[in-house]
């Protein structure tokens, strides 16, 4: 690939095809959606400031649940955006522009959602009080890192890393599309190899920071792991959905065929087994050595009020969706397709719960109306956010070299 190379236009590649959103079209969804999460959103902040003991500490975790949910949509983005470009996949490129308006909201907006958060640490976060620090040894240890300056600062690396590389991998894609500079696509593949040793870091640190630190005095190698496999499989599932979703609107049914339904089919079924390998493989080494610093974790998760979760969990997560989606028929079913990926978004909603709420209600789940306007209102104004950008720009990246692979991609 030589610095003049060229790639052709995309009347040249597939004369007809619609690549960008009607004037006027998807407008009403997108504004329909930020509305609705900003409606939601302010009704959440009010519940979080204005009550006051058990119920303020309910509403602010119920908003971290919101939060990270949402944030595993653009992470997941993110990795899969990267992942394309390192490996220079031909299959992907009419799937890739979607990711790329997710994975653009990352910054700044969830950066200014992360801000209830921050001001919240108190209520969410046992190590944030010195006097609790200060009666605790184990606590009084980890004060180097579990402290409130580090934990902002840590925040703002993340932000700055996953704003950056979303950036700067959307900008470059669009840019390619004025241009039709072939050697753009070896650039973002040069950036990706370090970008995803960056990802990996900052992923793992983020879900320490914000959900294994809840219950500090527990610790998993794993978790990251977890959180990264349950956000990426989400992300497929969600991909799935919208796709499904823009077909009955006349966008993207050309271009995004079965064949690539097949593929998104695996890598959801594939992450799904991931989340399922590396959580399982948390719980039996822990419940082998059995030792009480770790057991105590799952000691709140599998009995009393969230066994039945603990084992919904391991159905719908997993056993469920594995005797689903194995199937080569089902991935190649759009309708069985969705209906799988709607099954898993689901299931992930409640594995934050899981993660997330038993350190707070120990006998069990207790929802909320606050937790439905919290889940409306990020992920609403993450979804219109999101269109936002997918109206905004063309529907597929218009020259990239390797979209004629993608549009005759077939399986084997």
């Amino acid at each position: 690939m030589t610095a003049t190379t060229i790639a052709p236009t995309i009347e040249q590649v597939a004369p007809g095809v619609t690549t960008r959103v009607k004037a006027g079209d998807l407008q009403v969804p997108q504004k329909g959606l930020l509305a609705l999460g900003a409606l939601a959103l302010v009704a959440t902040l009010a519940g979080m400031f204005l009550s006051e003991g058990e119920s303020k500490r309910h509403a602010f975790h119920a908003y971290l649940v919101a939060y990270m949910f949402t944030l595993s949509l653009g992470l997941g983005s993110l990795f899969f955006v990267m992942v394309q470009q390192i490996t220079r996949a031909g299959w992907s490129v009419v799937v890739r522009r979607t990711t790329e308006n997710f994975m653009a909201v990352l910054f700044p907006w969830m950066a200014i959602l992360f801000v209830p958060i921050a001001l919240g640490i108190h209520e969410l976060y046992e190590w944030t009080h010195e006097d609790v620090v200060a009666k605790d040894e184990l606590l009084t240890g980890k004060s180097g890192y579990l402290n409130p300056t580090f934990f902002f600062v840590r925040a703002v690396v993340y932000f700055v890393v996953w704003g950056g590389l979303a950036t700067f991998f959307r900008r470059t894609s669009l840019k390619q599309d004025q241009t039709g500079d072939a050697t753009l696509s070896l650039k973002m593949a040069r950036v990706a190899a370090p970008g995803l040793l960056l990802f990996a870091l900052t992923v793992t640190a983020a879900a320490i920071d914000w959900m294994m630190s809840l219950a500090p005095h527990w610790f998993s190698t794993m978790f990251g792991l977890i959180y990264f496999g349950g956000s990426v499989m989400t992300t497929m599932a969600m991909l799935i959905v919208v796709f499904s979703w823009l077909r009955t609107k006349g966008y993207l049914g050309q271009v995004i065929t079965q064949e690539h339904y097949h593929d998104l089919g695996k890598l959801l079924f594939a992450f799904m087994v991931f989340w399922a390998y590396t959580s399982f493989s948390q719980y039996m080494l822990i419940w082998y050595a059995n030792l009480p610093e770790e057991t105590e974790w799952y000691q709140h998760r599998t009995h009393g009020g969230w066994q039945p979760i603990f084992v919904t969990l391991a159905i719908g997560h997993f056993l469920l969706p594995f005797g689903m989606l194995m199937s080569r028929n089902v991935k190649r079913h759009r309708l069985g397709l969705v209906v799988g990926a709607v099954l898993l978004i689901a299931m992930h909603w409640l594995d934050m719960q899981f993660q997330i709420m038993p350190g707070l209600h120990e006998h069990g789940m207790h929802v909320s109306w606050i937790d439905a306007t919290a889940l409306i209102g990020v992920l609403g104004l993450f979804l219109g956010l999101a269109l936002k950008n997918v109206i905004s720009a063309p529907l597929i990246p218009e020259r990239d070299p390797r979209l004629a692979e993608s549009l005759h991609f077939h399986n084997v």
